[in-house]
């Protein structure tokens, strides 16, 4: 998305996207460093429980040195999500956490089991195989260069690319703050830099592109266009209008320039699923292992049996312990230890907060409280009424009146 991700405009493809989906979360990374980054989570997360109508859980990732349980909490959020959202703040502050740790290879885990992940403003910078540091060029006045991307995008379209989102930008007036605040001189300056067969994904404002991996197709929705930008040479996709995900690729790699590998993300963090690998007859061996006790262990938390879930961890441990003794080496021993500390990080919360549902514990004292606040709305005693919801909300109880009466959930 090129920008305005949490603007009224955007609530409709929010709604589309996010339908179905399981365990929907953000994450916070790019204004991480921000004295009112729990502010802003609030906000977003406003933004998509009141206008979009599905909550957000935040997934907290900050810096990339945060606490080891805190990080194995977020991506264990993030294997069992099939919806992720990040958006506003620093892109190169967001690649100096992300870079080097599983989150990449987290937010392609999410796409290859079909889900959704929405990259906007700043985080959208990230998603290409080059990146530019807007705050460093724009604010502070380093020379323009590009920086290492995730190349997310890359390693499921093939597209080797710099994603700029702003592109139509016009905020400077007279000043030329188009292409994300670069301006025409610096863009064409730093594309002489790019490596022989990348190009320019423009987004403009309140515009996005939807890449459907399983149709191949680009779509773009909103006020904008896509731009495709090599050798000088420009290619405008207006709104409404789709493109083939292969015509941007040959785009690129047209004439006598040779696609070259992206710069982002590295073999060791991509999967085989996003790499196109041909896996070894032995590797869904063990995926198949590690996912069956997981999903074992899902179904013995949710019925309240701690005892059937510590087996599953033990036995998926002793798994990769045989398959680690052998002298083939696969990525999927890595995929299992993840799926193994996700399991524990679930039954460390279980043993925090208890395996049963706090809103079937919670639920007959809520009723209660709101039968109590639906009493005082028909007395059109609204001080009260305000004042119970501000109380609910204060304990994490958040409550919504729509058409069809009260609801409640928990944040």
């Amino acid at each position: 998305m090129g920008s305005g991700e949490t603007a009224p405009t955007s609530i409709k493809l929010h709604r589309e996207l996010i339908a179905g989906a399981i365990e929907p979360c953000m994450l916070d990374t790019p204004y991480g460093f921000q004295a009112n980054a729990d502010d802003l989570n609030a906000k977003i997360g406003a933004y998509f429980t009141e206008s979009v109508g599905t909550p957000l859980t935040v997934g907290q990732w900050r810096r990339a040195d945060d606490p080891v349980v805190d990080r194995e909490r977020t991506l264990s959020l993030l294997a069992r999500s099939t919806y992720a959202f990040a958006g506003p703040g620093s892109p190169s502050y967001a690649l100096r956490q992300w870079l080097g740790t599983p989150v990449p290879e987290a937010l392609g885990g999410i796409l290859t089991r079909g889900g959704t992940v929405i990259l906007g403003s700043a985080a959208a910078v990230t998603a290409g195989a080059h990146a530019i540091p807007v705050y460093e060029i724009y604010k502070v006045g380093v020379e323009p260069h590009w920086l290492e991307g995730l190349d997310v995008l890359g390693a499921f379209t093939g597209i080797n690319a710099a994603v700029i989102p702003h592109f139509d930008n016009a905020e400077g007036g007279r000043h030329d703050t188009r292409y994300c605040y670069l301006g025409q001189s610096r863009l064409e300056s730093m594309e002489a830099d790019l490596p022989r067969g990348a190009g320019v994904l423009g987004i403009d404002e309140h515009t996005a592109v939807i890449f459907d991996i399983e149709s191949g197709l680009a779509s773009v929705r909103g006020a904008g266009g896509l731009t495709l930008r090599i050798n000088g040479e420009v290619r405008v996709i207006s709104s409404g209008d789709d493109i083939n995900i292969a015509d941007i690729v040959a785009t690129f790699n047209s004439g006598d320039h040779r696609a070259s590998p992206g710069a982002g993300v590295s073999s060791e963090h991509v999967p085989a699923a996003i790499a196109n690998e041909e896996p070894s007859s032995q590797k869904p061996s063990l995926a198949a292992d590690a996912q069956a006790l997981h999903a074992r262990f899902i179904e013995h938390l949710g019925a309240g049996d701690s005892d059937g879930a510590l087996t599953c961890c033990l036995e998926l441990e002793q798994v990769i312990h045989d398959w680690s003794a052998d002298t083939w080496q696969s990525d999927d021993i890595d995929t299992a230890r993840r799926l193994l500390r996700s399991m524990l990080v679930e039954l460390a919360a279980a043993a925090t907060t208890g395996l049963a549902d706090p809103r079937t514990t919670l639920g007959p004292i809520v009723d209660i409280t709101l039968d109590l606040r639906a009493r005082a709305r028909s007395d059109k005693d609204f001080a009260t009424a305000d004042l119970v919801r501000d109380r609910l909300g204060e304990i994490g109880i958040e409550v919504r009146d729509t058409p069809d009466g009260q609801e409640w959930d928990l944040r």
